[in-house]
This record gives structure tokens, C-alpha cells and sequence, in this order.
């Protein structure tokens, strides 16, 4: 289960959920074309290849891309927006894809957001502590009727005492939904069965940022691309939730 994810959605494809469980190699040039593309003012140098699962949260610094037939995820620290409606135009929508979804969340805060764009077109939009409402736009959809109802509700620990104002459902896990609503599969809650789709099934590539120019030791860099041993790209450190330092172009 993990604990934060930041993840942006590119989808053409009718089904996503069949792209992703019958296609297991990203396509590494087409990652690389895209992040050179989004960041364009840094080095982008590519690393080894993991998957969701150990690489959906990623430190400032990283991106880590997925490019399949008509499916595509960009983890960034960039997607971890407050405000999901500021996000900037180019990570909207930079394939021209008929959707763009935006799912994100760190637990350490009880903080969850997710977001909807057709054809670049402002949908829906959500951001919240489990007390503080930071975003509410667009209309609700229908799959979030059991969380508003209460039917979800936040596994508070043994003598936390919860906010009089608490939401009735924990951030988090309403994100989590919103991206099984979409794509097919949880980060956070277990597989419903051993054949379910999980993050640690999506290989993605990873990339370093680096200021342009900079000049890089050979031995610094891991070789690309190439899988990290037991397919999950070794995590270090926290984001920052409120979605760290974007890169300039983005400002």
C-alpha cells in the first residue's frame, strides 16, 4: 500500500486497464521524447526502469514515465498540485489525449487530490485534508456518492480523537478511487483478487533533472535503461506535499 503517489494520466485508449495488464515494456524512447518535451530548460537523464510501485512519489529532481499504446503516466512532483486547477497548461494536456487525469496523495498529511480534463477541457476537481476542503470544482461524479454518504470512513487510530469537522472519508482513499475509477487499479487499497491489476505491474522509466548545462559525472548516473533488480526503483527521502519547486517553465 502506498503511502503517497503523484501521478498524471494521458488516455486515448477505451479500456486502459487492458493496455496496461497486456503490455509490460514501456516505450523508452517515446519517455524520454516526452520528458525532454515538459522539461525542457533541465538535462534530462535517463535511469533504470521501475515500476508504479516503488516509483509513483517521486523526489523533486525525478520524473518517471510510462508511454503505452494509447496509455500514459508521468510521476513528477510537479503533479502533486493543492490546487489541481493550477496546473500548468502544458502537463494538461502535451499528447493531445482525449483525458488527462491528475491523482495524487500523501498520507503523512491525510492529503489526497485528483482532477479531470477532456481535451483539455476542465472537468472536476478535488483537494482536501481529512478537515480542510482545499478545492471543490467541477460536478461531483457518481462514484463519489458512497464516500460523501459516510460509507468510507477514516480508520482513525486507537486514541486519535478525530476533528469535530472532519470529512467523512479519508482523502486519500477518495483519490485512490478516483484513480481505480479511471485506470482500473489501486495504489493504496489491496487487489480485490491475485489476477487484479496492481502498481507494481507498471513499468515506467525513470529520468534525472538536471540544471541545463550542468556537467555530470559518468559514475553518478545509472546506465539506461535498464530494470532495477526485483523491477522497483529504489525510493529515497519525502516530496514535499505541497508539490515542491516547479521548474521555471511551468511557473
Amino acid at each position: 500500500m502506498l503511502s503517497k503517489a503523484s501521478s498524471l494520466w494521458y488516455v486515448d485508449a477505451p479500456d486502459p486497464t487492458a493496455v496496461l495488464r497486456a503490455n509490460h515494456d514501456p516505450d523508452p524512447d517515446a519517455a524520454l521524447a516526452l520528458a525532454t518535451q515538459l522539461y525542457a530548460d533541465h538535462d534530462v537523464v535517463p535511469g533504470m526502469v521501475g515500476t508504479l510501485g516503488g516509483c509513483a512519489g517521486p523526489d523533486r529532481g525525478e520524473v518517471y514515465i510510462g508511454c503505452y499504446p494509447g496509455v500514459t503516466v508521468v510521476c513528477s512532483p510537479h503533479s502533486a498540485q493543492v490546487y489541481p486547477t493550477t496546473l500548468p497548461e502544458l502537463l494538461v494536456r502535451p499528447l493531445a489525449s482525449e483525458h488527462t487525469y491528475l491523482v495524487a496523495f500523501d498520507t503523512a498529511h491525510g492529503w489526497g487530490a485528483y482532477a479531470q480534463w477532456e481535451r483539455g477541457e476542465f472537468r472536476r476537481a478535488f483537494s482536501a485534508t481529512r478537515v480542510n476542503i482545499l478545492e471543490d470544482e467541477g460536478l461531483p461524479r457518481v462514484w463519489e456518492r458512497p464516500f460523501w454518504a459516510g460509507e468510507h470512513p477514516v480508520d482513525w487510530q486507537p486514541g486519535e480523537m478525530p476533528d469535530p469537522q472532519a470529512l467523512p472519508f479519508d482523502p486519500p482513499d477518495f483519490a485512490d478511487a478516483a484513480n481505480n475509477q479511471w485506470l482500473g487499479f489501486h495504489y493504496r487499497a489491496g487487489a480485490e483478487n491475485e489476477s487484479a491489476l496492481s502498481p507494481g505491474d507498471i513499468s515506467v522509466c525513470g529520468f534525472t533533472l538536471l540544471p541545463k548545462g550542468h556537467q555530470t559525472d559518468p559514475a553518478e548516473v545509472i546506465p539506461a535503461p535498464r530494470r532495477a533488480v526485483d523491477g522497483t526503483a529504489r525510493r529515497r527521502g519525502i516530496f514535499g506535499w505541497l508539490g515542491g519547486d516547479r521548474v521555471s517553465q511551468h511557473e
